[in-house]
């Protein structure tokens, strides 16, 4: 008995190690960073172009120098992951892949066009820069050697000083805000003397143990959770900020209240409160910290308690359904018109939108000292989505379903709480009959309230202009009679000119970003009257002139069942089609699912944008010789009630061979060297398109989502979970496909993916099954890259691997055998 049984042992641990070298036996290396031809990498190199933010009182528009993409060094930078977080121990703020440097700073005068830079330290660079209320000043937050410092500049003088050594807990965004008057700072600082941060014992004390009790708990696949009490000790560690309020003029800072896990905090328009939003435990080891207990209370500006508005519970039970929120207050803010008036909505179906009751929210508001019942101000059928508020008696309230993407704009009136007028009625994703969004201005409290005409009678829209001819964006007035908007001003062609702001209070100048086919970005002045001459405010160049002979064009096509189609169709510098001939293609997507067939038709064409690619965008392989079919609509529908995804599948194919036919047609393309990319949901496409269909001759998937068994509580706009709609779950996996999949398929993925959904165990099991089915695959992780790669070296070795795979089994491949 005993040789039997060690007979078994022997031969399980001999096909072991079979299949061990079996695994092994296909091509591993260890790779260098690559470089991709030029001109990618000298495009890559070029300077960015830089940013820029109008002044509150608008008389000044500071330019932002940006840097450009960060090195795998600073990127490998020690990282902690903790409750969907990531964060720069040495700072104690983002990581450097969460955080868009800037390295310089100037103040341009909007009336004569004089810039006036400002010195910085040698080697300078911040984040998260903001007015001051009255425009005269911009604070930031300044990179040192030992953590965050703020600082401010002068619009004056044109000179900067720090206002607090480095000190500033940045963990949950900017760390900072000014205070209503301007006289100072809200600053979120690390905590004096917390000492040094927490150890890890090598000798655990015993196991980390989680318990359910019978309660349905439906949890999304989130990334970076705590994993254990070390874990829990340094989010402790990290995340407790105090509350200190700065002095601009004598640089005093005074703690306000105790030290806690404070994810946010916002002072009352008169100054006298504070809100604030404290996480506490016990923390979870399935959910982000935004899900965690909270506490949002009022106190004095000095710190004294004054009223609890709500204490919820850890919301790691929510249901799967998108409109699903927790119960009690939520959405807590300010009233941006009242000196000290709390806005909140609660949900009146449990949080659970699958319920059947007249009324989901309810939206409630209580002013000052708080002592008082809560005032309901509006009972809805939708979800509140927020409050734009303008003056006593009128302010715009917007609710979403999003089961049916409908959404209602509410004329609501303060003064008279419990009912409101719907203005307009939509789908959000029509794009065609967007009416604009409302203007804001800002008070000289900071505050962003709506901006009225000089009657008023109605309100200024910024629209995007949406139509099959183009996007043509535009000023317009929305009547507060009727919600009916009336255009003031439109970009004309050959522009797409986008308002960035309203240059006086009549609204009679606005301060535009122009851009067309052939010329670069820059922002203007210029009257909103008809056929007003155009004044420059900035002439930033062209940061890719290599790309100024693509040429591109919007086509259009139908699917087999009528719904029409589009895409972006670009063709290389010099490409003649009578000399040239088809060529190559890759196509680029990313599905998007409607409740409404003639919203997923709507295209606009593109032609008046000024296309330049930067990163990993797959434009560049436009410079070595492809065509490419960029955001080829790819809609999956699903009508009066059913869910799209049911027939994910069969919408995705046609929607690919249409796209195929119409280039195919056009005779730019060569139906036999076609491809397919994508990247996250799109590479989870791409993988399904190889799977079930012999269209393309290779795949690029980056970043994605391949078996939908290891996201079963939902993904995507897929809110049923796996075991609500196991079929779909299944059919819609190419993981399940595997031994399906014929051609070629590279696969890439940042090896540290923050994703929900993504994790990078999705690519490495997908490969190895493709490896077992006998599959053409390379896998390719990137280091220390999140879900979007950030590092200069990750970012051209991407591009590498890319031209790589096309070249070899696209443009140079043989042709395939007929099928």
């Amino acid at each position: 008995m005993m040789q039997t049984s060690f007979r078994r042992r022997a031969m399980a641990l001999a096909a072991s190690v079979a299949f061990i070298a079996l695994s092994t036996s296909a091509s591993v290396a260890a790779e260098v960073y690559r470089t991709p031809p030029a001109p990618i990498a000298q495009i890559l190199d070029s300077p960015q172009t830089p940013g820029v933010a109008v002044s509150p009182d608008r008389k000044v528009l500071v330019q932002l120098g940006r840097e450009n993409l960060p090195s795998i060094a600073a990127v490998s930078d020690p990282i902690l992951r903790l409750a969907g977080y990531r964060i720069n121990p040495r700072t104690n703020g983002p990581i450097e892949a969460r955080a868009n440097w800037m390295n310089s700073l100037a103040f341009e005068d909007v009336a004569t066009g004089k810039v006036r830079p400002v010195s910085l330290p040698a080697g300078a660079r911040f984040i998260a820069p903001s007015w001051a209320p009255d425009g005269s000043k911009m604070a930031f937050v300044l990179d040192a050697k030992t953590g965050l410092e703020l600082w401010v500049a002068d619009v004056k003088t044109a000179t900067a000083r720090k206002v607090t050594e480095p000190v500033v807990n940045a963990v949950f965004g900017g760390g900072y805000s000014w205070l209503p008057d301007g006289s100072g700072l809200l600053v979120q600082t690390i905590v004096p003397g917390r000492g040094a941060p927490p150890v890890a014992s090598t000798t655990p004390t015993g196991p980390t143990v989680q318990e359910s009790k019978g309660r349905a708990s439906a949890i999304r696949t989130y990334q970076d959770v705590l994993t254990n009490a070390h874990d829990e000790a340094l989010f402790d560690y990290y995340f407790t900020s105090q509350l200190t309020r700065v002095s601009l003029a004598d640089g005093k800072a005074t703690p306000i209240g105790q030290p806690g896990i404070i994810a946010s905090a916002s002072i009352s328009p008169d100054g006298q409160y504070l809100l604030t939003s404290r996480l506490k435990r016990p923390y979870s080891y399935l959910v982000p910290a935004n899900l965690f207990p909270t506490e949002i209370a009022v106190s004095t500006i000095d710190g004294k308690p004054v009223k609890m508005i709500a204490d919820r519970p850890l919301a790691d039970t929510l249901p799967p359904a998108f409109d699903a929120t927790s119960t009690g207050p939520r959405s807590v803010d300010w009233r941006a018109d009242a000196p000290a008036t709390l806005v909140w909505a609660e949900a009146q179906d449990g949080g659970d939108p699958r319920k059947k009751v007249a009324v989901h929210d309810s939206v409630f508001m209580l002013a000052a000292p708080f002592s008082a019942a809560p005032t309901k101000l509006i009972d809805l059928d939708q979800r509140y989505r927020g409050i734009e508020w303008g003056k006593s008696d009128f302010a715009l309230l917007t609710s979403r379903w999003w089961q049916t993407r409908a959404e209602k704009r509410i004329a609501i009136d303060p003064s008279k709480p419990g009912a409101g007028r719907v203005l307009l009625e939509r789908n959000y994703q029509d794009r065609y009959n967007d009416p604009g969004r409302p203007v804001t201005r800002r008070d000289a409290h900071g505050e962003e309230l709506l901006h009225f005409t000089p009657d008023g009678k109605a309100v200024f829209v910024f629209g995007d202009g949406a139509s099959a001819k183009g996007e043509f964006p535009f000023v317009g007035r929305m009547a507060l009679a009727d919600g009916k908007t009336t255009k003031l001003w439109q970009a004309e062609a050959p522009y797409y000119e986008a308002p960035v702001g309203l240059a006086d209070e009549a609204g009679k100048t606005v301060i535009t970003r122009r851009e067309s086919a052939k010329d670069a970005p820059n922002y203007f002045i210029h009257a909103v009257a008809k056929g007003a001459k155009a004044k420059p405010l900035t002439s930033f160049p062209d940061r890719a002139p290599q790309f100024a002979g693509v040429t591109k064009q919007t086509i259009t096509y139908k699917r087999a069942d009528g719904v029409t189609l589009s895409g972006v169709l670009y063709l290389p510098a010099g490409y003649d089609k009578a000399k040239d001939g088809p060529l190559p293609l890759l196509m680029w997507a990313y599905p998007a699912e409607f409740t409404d067939a003639s919203v997923a038709s709507q295209t606009v064409d593109e032609g008046n944008r000024f296309t330049r690619p930067g990163g990993i965008s797959h434009l560049f392989l436009l410079t070595q010789g492809y065509a490419i079919l960029d955001n080829p609509a790819f809609p999956i529908i699903g009508q009066n009630g059913a869910e799209p995804n049911d027939t994910y599948v069969e919408q995705l194919v046609a929607d690919a061979q249409a796209a195929v036919d119409a280039v195919v047609a056009m005779g730019v393309a060569d139906r036999d060297k076609i491809a397919v990319g994508g990247h996250s949901y799109g590479a989870f496409m791409t993988a399904n398109l190889l799977a079930h269909t012999r269209l393309f001759r290779a795949g690029i998937a980056r970043s994605g989502a391949y078996n939908r068994t290891l996201t079963p509580f939902g993904f995507q706009a897929e809110q049923r979970t796996y075991w609500e709609a196991t079929d779909t779950y299944t059919k819609m996996s190419p993981f399940t496909y595997a031994p399906n999949i014929k051609d070629p398929i590279l696969l890439i993925h940042g090896e540290a993916d923050d994703n929900q959904g993504t994790f990078p165990i999705q690519s490495e099991r997908f490969y190895a099954a493709l490896k077992g089915a006998g599959a053409t695959v390379r896998y390719v992780t990137l280091p220390n890259e999140a879900h979007g790669y950030r590092a200069m070296e990750s970012t051209k070795h991407t591009l590498w691997e890319m031209v790589e795979w096309m070249n070899k089994y696209v443009k140079n491949a043989p042709k395939r055998d007929a099928k």
